[in-house]
């Protein structure tokens, strides 16, 4: 006959406490654990406010931080967006109210450029001198900070395609016009052009008396 162990009643007993007790011990730690990390992440995360890089985030800091520097989705309602905020509040009204009548058509009028820094401005002087091969040439396609419409909050530049030739087509009526030729773009107030019209487009900046300073 072969005798077969079994635990009597008591040792079970034992050994299932032991393991509750264990059980219990692991559940006890990791609510502690939780519970300390959960302070150290309000301390750091306040409440409402993501950390830097957050999804959802708008653009960090103040407006201006960034010196106008954007990403090519922000549209002309996103004030958020240093490069829309700080325009000059006139064209940013026209901007909207433009692009408000121009969505019945499905067009987005997105904001590849507004404002700049007059720092951001000498950067892309920097780089369009590189690009271009001269300051002459260069002249054709970016002002100094000095000149610049942009460092005033006076410009923005737009798209896509359709989104600019919407506005070239009916910008006159909301005082918002093409400046020149070579920059299809490039859009500013002009007050006088719901009564007058658009004035006459220069071929580039190096013909527009206020490059001349």
């Amino acid at each position: 006959m072969i005798f077969e162990h079994h635990p009597s009643p008591s040792r079970r007993g034992i050994r299932s406490a032991f393991l509750i007790v264990l059980a219990l011990g692991a559940v006890l730690a990791a609510t502690a654990m939780v519970g300390v990390f959960g302070e150290q992440l309000s301390a750091a995360w306040p409440q409402g406010t993501p950390p830097q890089g957050a999804p959802g985030q708008g653009s960090p800091g103040s407006a201006g931080s960034d010196g106008g520097r954007t990403t090519g989705d922000a549209t002309v309602f996103d004030d958020e967006v240093a490069a829309v905020a700080n325009l000059d509040p006139e064209l940013r009204d026209a901007l909207q109210r433009a692009a408000t009548d121009a969505a019945g058509e499905d067009l987005v009028f997105l904001v590849n450029s507004g404002w700049r820094s007059a720092e951001y401005q000498d950067e892309l002087l920097r780089d369009a001198v590189v690009e271009y091969g001269s300051e002459a040439e260069a002249a054709r396609w970016v002002a100094t900070a000095d000149t610049s419409p942009h460092v005033q909050g006076d410009a923005v530049d737009l798209g896509p395609f359709d989104a600019t030739y919407w506005l070239s087509q009916h910008g006159a009526a909301y005082g918002l016009c093409q400046i020149y030729a070579n920059e299809s773009w490039h859009f500013e107030l002009r007050p006088e052009a719901v009564e007058d019209g658009c004035p006459d487009l220069y071929a580039d900046p190096t013909e527009d008396p206020r490059m001349q300073r």
